[in-house]
């Protein structure tokens, strides 16, 4: 089968540049929304499978076991747990025991509310939740009003570089605190948080009780911790792994990704519509030039390919244009949801999924098309008009 030359179907490409810049808009758009839908999901799953450690073993009250942010632990259970359970670690007379206060509150700065989970802690805090580092500035101080920002939360709070949140101050529920400086937590839920000594969160949230106790095992198992959250039914508490809470929370979140994915199909879909008719319309012109091609021996198959070959560039154009914005302009864009931020990853699986998409649209989109183009008997595509 004698095949027509690819520079015949690169130069039908610039007929109509309108035509080219709407076809190729189309197909950016439409490849654009599947990057985005597919990073969407692999950057919330990648945040929530590095969070947490199977090593520690959550003490939320009972009945909250779903949300932390809904948890209440007597204060006094911290103490009693420490002293009543063995194998936790222990560092330089440091336990691994963490009480602490997970709350969702807003943050002014410069006049502008924003949401953000706050974390009130103490210092065993570091030992239990070992991947947190202070990657600038200092630690905070008890009774300074102070901050400990997630790289992520700076980002939230409208600091594109972290370290230039250091040394600004925000209003937390109408008192002044300090960001004394920013950490990172290996890409976890942790660095789109907020910590602050938990004394001074008390004192301004005005609360009495704790959200958990974190218990970072060394040598213990996990079934003392629930032999003792069933005996002390006083405490009222239950115990749950952070990598169970985690795969919970990412499963609790699965309607919402199947939202964004469907939305953002749905959009792709209008896209793909609207490529077709384009598609249509300028197939539909060149009725009288395919009959002229076939009487000049060129097979249907054969003027098939060319055509699927101009959509083929077209489309793949647009999905050149789409990865090139994806990587510059979204990879790494935030996302705040309720447990802190997490951000779009475009990876290569992400970029890989993008030009297929974009072939496949492009092979997709022109077979139609060129069917009715074709099915036409030459003496009849002959006298059609342009």
């Amino acid at each position: 089968m004698r095949l027509l030359p690819i520079e015949y179907a690169t130069r039908n490409i610039g007929r109509s540049p309108v035509r080219l810049m709407l076809t190729v808009f189309g197909s950016s758009l439409v490849v654009l929304l599947i990057m985005i839908a597919g990073g969407f999901m692999v950057g919330m799953d990648a945040t929530l499978n590095v969070s947490g450690s199977d090593k520690n073993i959550m003490l939320l009250g009972a009945g909250s076991l779903e949300s932390v942010e809904r948890s209440e632990v007597k204060m006094e259970s911290s103490g009693i747990v420490s002293s009543s359970i063995q194998g936790y670690k222990t560092n330089a007379g440091v336990e691994g025991v963490s009480p602490e206060v997970h709350i969702q509150m807003p943050i002014e700065i410069q006049g502008e509310d924003r949401l953000v989970l706050i974390r009130g802690i103490e210092p065993e805090a570091f030992l239990v939740h070992e991947r947190v580092e202070v990657a600038h500035g200092n630690l905070p101080r008890v009774g300074h009003n102070e901050l400990l920002v997630g790289t992520l939360a700076t980002r939230t709070l409208g600091y594109p570089q972290p370290q230039d949140a250091i040394g600004k101050t925000v209003l937390l529920d109408d008192d002044s605190y300090v960001i004394s400086g920013v950490m990172s937590a290996a890409g976890g839920v942790i660095e789109g948080e907020i910590w602050t000594p938990l004394s001074d969160l008390l004192v301004t949230t005005q609360r009495d009780t704790l959200s958990c106790i974190v218990i970072a095992l060394d040598e213990g198992s996990r079934s003392q911790i629930d032999g003792f959250a069933a005996t002390r039914v006083d405490l009222e508490l239950a115990a749950i792994s952070e990598r169970e809470y985690y795969a919970a929370l990412a499963d609790f979140y699965k309607p919402i990704q199947l939202m964004v994915v469907m939305t953002c199909l749905m959009i792709a879909i209008g896209g793909l519509l609207g490529g077709f008719n384009s598609t249509y319309a300028a197939f539909a012109s060149r009725v009288r030039e395919v009959g002229t091609l076939q009487t000049l021996g060129y097979k249907r198959s054969a003027i098939m390919i060319s055509l699927i070959q101009e959509s083929l560039l077209t489309a793949s154009t647009g999905a050149i244009v789409a990865s090139i914005i994806a990587l510059s302009a979204l990879d790494g864009f935030t996302i705040r949801f309720s447990m802190g931020t997490f951000t779009l990853l475009m990876t290569s699986e992400i970029v890989a999924l993008g030009i297929a998409s974009g072939l496949a649209l492009g092979i997709v989109g022109a077979i139609a098309p060129a069917i009715r183009c074709l099915r036409l008997p030459i003496p009849e595509s002959l006298r059609a008009s342009e």
